[in-house]
């Protein structure tokens, strides 16, 4: 099943917003349908919102669209997410847009597979793995990257467990990581957010893989509560591992100079249409934190482990090499 295919030259997505309780199908016919789907969060993980913009792009060029000002609108939709970027300036200096994307979407399945082969090498026979926030198949075009790892490794038997974080305020690991755990028949257990460091310090996780919307040099960037996690693995002596293609890897920046998205205090005020709090309580909802190096055991990508140690020539080399 995938998140995105191109079809009559249309966008198809799957409406993440229903998930689990319906699973339903959005066609985008024009980019700015597209920037919708990824703000809105029908179309999420940084690795599918990258191959979703860049059809949108093929959407605008197909209709004759100002490419130049559907690429700006396109590149503002989601500022923390490092394949957006990469994507739209990929399929901007591309002879063929549409034909970009296409292979642009070929080989995010082919790196997820790659990713899921070598982080399966890190995870022990009867691990408890746990992970935050969704980067399964439903974050990128198939697979999954912290989720295909577990893939591949229930694959090869080796009889694991997974632990999902319920990650509010949008409930990713909820509505999402379970149900992908759940049609895959791999043993899966929802936690509250608040429950996964006391887990750790009594030995119930053995592992954790989480993905990343970008990695630099110096740390990663994650949906928020990343940082806790990592925080509780370092106390506990547990791995820390982020799986994700180098299409995330950012090259030009430190990580703590990332643009962190504000979201809508709805999102913390309210689950769906119930409030929670008392009503015109002040929100602050950022998106996304940022995971220091020294916290990471390891980045899984579709070339190998790579160990983040805050040394930029180290990160450069490792991206060009074949």
């Amino acid at each position: 099943m995938k998140t995105l295919e191109w079809e009559d030259n249309k966008l198809k997505l799957i409406d993440q917003t229903k998930l689990p309780d319906e699973l339903t199908y959005i066609y985008c016919e024009t980019y700015q349908e597209v920037i919708v789907a990824i703000k809105d969060m029908i179309v999420r993980g940084a690795p599918a919102i990258g191959v979703s913009a860049a059809y949108g792009l093929a959407l605008a060029d197909l209709s004759g669209e100002d490419m130049e000002k559907a690429a700006k609108e396109m590149r503002a939709a989601r500022p923390t997410a490092v394949n957006l970027m990469w994507a739209v300036d990929r399929v901007m200096a591309s002879d063929d847009i549409l034909e970009e994307a296409h292979k642009m979407a070929e080989e995010d399945m082919a790196m997820c597979r790659a990713i899921g082969k070598y982080g399966a090498e890190l995870i022990d026979y009867g691990d408890t793995v746990l992970t935050h926030c969704n980067a399964g198949a439903l974050a990128c075009v198939d697979y999954g990257t912290a989720l295909g790892v577990f893939r591949a490794a229930h694959d090869e038997g080796k009889n694991i467990n997974v632990l999902c974080d319920e990650t509010r305020p949008r409930g990713q690991g909820a509505r999402l990581s379970v149900w992908e755990m759940q049609q895959e028949n791999i043993p899966v257990k929802l936690i509250p957010d608040v429950a996964s460091g006391y887990l750790m310090s009594i030995g119930k996780v053995d592992k954790v893989v989480i993905g990343a919307d970008r990695v630099a040099y110096d740390g990663i960037a994650n949906k928020i509560g990343s940082l806790m996690v990592a925080l509780a693995a370092k106390r506990y002596g547990i791995p820390f591992y982020v799986a994700a293609p180098t299409s995330t890897f950012d090259d030009q920046i430190s990580i703590f100079d990332t643009e962190i998205e504000e979201r809508s205090a709805d999102e913390v005020t309210h689950y769906g249409s119930c409030r929670i709090c008392p009503e015109g309580t002040e929100v602050i909802n950022p998106a996304f934190d940022i995971v220091p190096c020294d916290l990471i055991s390891g980045v899984i990508t579709e070339k190998g482990v790579f160990l983040l140690n805050n040394e930029w020539e180290d990160f450069k080399y490792f991206l060009e090499k074949e």
